[in-house]
Order: C-alpha cells, then sequence, then structure tokens
C-alpha cells in the first residue's frame, strides 16, 4: 500500500513517537511510506529511513488550510497515495479535504489526546474511513462525535523485547556516572513536556516532602518547555530553589534515547492531571521500573494494583508516600517493576499496534 501520514508538529512527544514508530514498521514491511511535516518541524531527523521525495513539506497553521489540502491533494495524485492518515487535529480538516480534491484516498485519523473534538467535525470529515482511538477514553470521547462502527480502538505500542534485553545495570551506571550521581543515591524521575498539565510542579512539592525521610533522594526532570516564554519552567526552577533543592535536581531538555534514564531510576513517576495513553508509562513498564502515577484515564488503562501504585490528580501528599513506600522496599520495587515489563511485553507490543494498524488500512 501506498500511505501519506500527515503531522503539523512542531517539536518530538508521544504522538510523534507513535507517527515515526508506525512509519517504520510499516516501511519495514514493504508498504510506500510518504509523510507530511511542517517545514519548521524539529523532529523529520527521525524519519531517515524515508527518501527525501516522500516527504512533503506543509504549512498547516490551522484546521482549514484551503491551500494546504490543495497541495497535499497533488501529492496524493502525483504519488498514487491510498491512504491519507492525519494525527493531530489541526491536520484533519485539511486532510478531509485533499482525499475530496483527489478522490483516490481514504481518510484515516488517530486521536492521541483526551481534549474532545468540537461537533462541527461531525459534518466537516464525513468522508471520514476510520478515526483510531489510542485508548478506551478516547474512544468515549470519539463516540460522541463519529459513528460507533467508524471508530477503532488501537493502544500504542512498544518493542518490549528491545527494552527487556538491554543491559540494564551497564546503563545505570552510565547514566549516573554522565550526570555526576551517587551509585547508592535514590533516583526519582519524570518524563514530559514542561506544563501545568503535567504535574511538575506536584513532583517537585513531592520532592519537598521525600527528602525530609530519604536524604539521600535526588531527582530528575525530563521535558521542554516549549512557550514563548517559557515561564513554567522559570516558576518550578524557582519552586526548587525557594525549597533549597537545587543540588538534588538534574533537568534535562530532552533524551533521545529513554532507556539509560529509565535504567537509571529507582522510581518512574507520572504526575500529570490529565493522560489519553501515557507513552512515557509504557517505556517505564518495558524498562521494568517502579511506577507511581496519577489516576489519569490512560495510566488507568496500562497500570493496576500489581504493576504501579495510582494516586489521586493534584495530591503531592499521596504522590510522596507512594515514592517513599517504594524507596522503602526494595523487593517491592523489584516486584512491581517485573509485572509491569510483563504487562507491556504482552499487552502493548509494538508488532500488535502496527498489526492492527495495517489491517485497517487493508480493509478499506
Amino acid at each position: 500500500m501506498r500511505i501519506l501520514q500527515i503531522s503539523s508538529a512542531k517539536t518530538f512527544g508521544g504522538g510523534e513517537k507513535h507517527f515515526v514508530d508506525l512509519s517504520r514498521g510499516l516501511t519495514t514491511r514493504g508498504h510506500e511510506v510518504f509523510a507530511a511535516l511542517r517545514p519548521t518541524n524539529e523532529w523529520q531527523e527521525k524519519l531517515d529511513f524515508l527518501p527525501p521525495e516522500n516527504i512533503l513539506h506543509v504549512s498547516l497553521r490551522n484546521s482549514f488550510g484551503v491551500l494546504s489540502a490543495q497541495k497535499i491533494a497533488e501529492f496524493v495524485r502525483e504519488k498514487d497515495i491510498e491512504i491519507v492518515h492525519a494525527h493531530a487535529a489541526r491536520d484533519y480538516i485539511p486532510a478531509s479535504l485533499a482525499c475530496r480534491i483527489a478522490k483516490n484516498a481514504e481518510f484515516v485519523l488517530t486521536r492521541h489526546v483526551l481534549f474532545p473534538l468540537k461537533p462541527f467535525h461531525r459534518f466537516a470529515l464525513r468522508n471520514l474511513s476510520k478515526a483510531i482511538a489510542v485508548s478506551k477514553a478516547v474512544e468515549v470521547n470519539l463516540q460522541k462525535i463519529f459513528p460507533k462502527e467508524n471508530i477503532v480502538l488501537i493502544s500504542n505500542g512498544i518493542d518490549g523485547e528491545t527494552w527487556a534485553n538491554v543491559n540494564h545495570e551497564t546503563l545505570r551506571q552510565s547514566f549516573r556516572f554522565e550526570h555526576n550521581i551517587s551509585f547508592d543515591a535514590f533516583l526519582i524521575g519524570t518524563i514530559g513536556e514542561l506544563k501545568l498539565l503535567k504535574g511538575q510542579r506536584d513532583f517537585i512539592l513531592a520532592a519537598n516532602i521525600i527528602v525530609q525521610k530519604y536524604t539521600n533522594a535526588r531527582f530528575v526532570i525530563v521535558g521542554r518547555d516549549n512557550s514563548l516564554r517559557k515561564d513554567f519552567r522559570s516558576e518550578i526552577k524557582r519552586l526548587v530553589k525557594i525549597f533549597r533543592l537545587d543540588e538534588r535536581f538534574l533537568w534535562l531538555d530532552w533524551v533521545d534515547e529513554t532507556a539509560p534514564l529509565l535504567a537509571a531510576l529507582d522510581v518512574f513517576v507520572s504526575a500529570s492531571h490529565m493522560e489519553s495513553f501515557g507513552l512515557a508509562i509504557l517505556e517505564a513498564m518495558a524498562s521494568g521500573c517502579a511506577i507511581v502515577s496519577t489516576s489519569t484515564d490512560g495510566a488507568k488503562e496500562l497500570l493496576d494494583e500489581k504493576t504501579g501504585k495510582l494516586v489521586s490528580v493534584g495530591n503531592a501528599i499521596e504522590l510522596a508516600s507512594a515514592v517513599a513506600d517504594f524507596l522503602g522496599d526494595e523487593k517491592m520495587r523489584e516486584s512491581f517493576g517485573k509485572n509491569a515489563q510483563i504487562k507491556a511485553q504482552e499487552n502493548f507490543g509494538l508488532e500488535k499496534m502496527i498489526n492492527e494498524t495495517e489491517a485497517i488500512y487493508q480493509s478499506l
């Protein structure tokens, strides 16, 4: 099949990782994959397995990009593309219009987030062939807009075997040595774009409680503030300074490979206020890390009482208590980590995700 994947995302996050993994998997299976990206994107190098002529640069600045739709339609006709698959809300209408103009391609979208679509999408996207939801909560939201028969649930996937086969101890020591973190210190970390909904403020409030009991605890926050003024990053770094925790915190804008970081952690924390799925949680599961997460829809779909500790959203005291429970019991950390790793391998494999998406394409 000849498939066009569309994403107007500028920066790289969970949705874009899904985009790359899906594109690579489909290419490996012999399909001809194309990508439409915004010219100013910061992650095109991750699609280096695609020939340059298979990548279209198009400005998708808003949901009503008629000129962009025309450009996509011309590309679809020129390349004889059969499936057009859009991944961000602002891409849905231009992709839908492009399929109508080109007349020879099926329109598919994936919804990666929990924010509901607007009622007008019911009419604007009438030529939709399939809507893919990455979690049950997203599926419920999509059912408010599209007919049930047009919606399919396909969870995000991860290459569990690759994660399981890494040299965990070597990666752990390497990361800690590189960042001057003692091998016997407790290390607690979180990953996600720096913004209020991701809960880094709650993570810092919990850290201030944890250090009262575990004086050798260290913390790492991975993520960029993609806002124009970087206000939230400044705010939470100021909070760390107020608590006099500067020397205990490591700040990383991003890590291309999360395996060394997760191997180095004693506990992974997701303090998010809203999560449609939680790809960072899934990676922590695959790495065999002990996990504490807020009870978001995504986390509840991934974790259970044997694979992670769930706490109330926005409650730093509960968060700190759950982390402290893990720090005080190495056997419990190992047990939860192993259970989580097995669950990730059995239920959220990358091959499963690609198989199910490929089957949708073939059905069309």
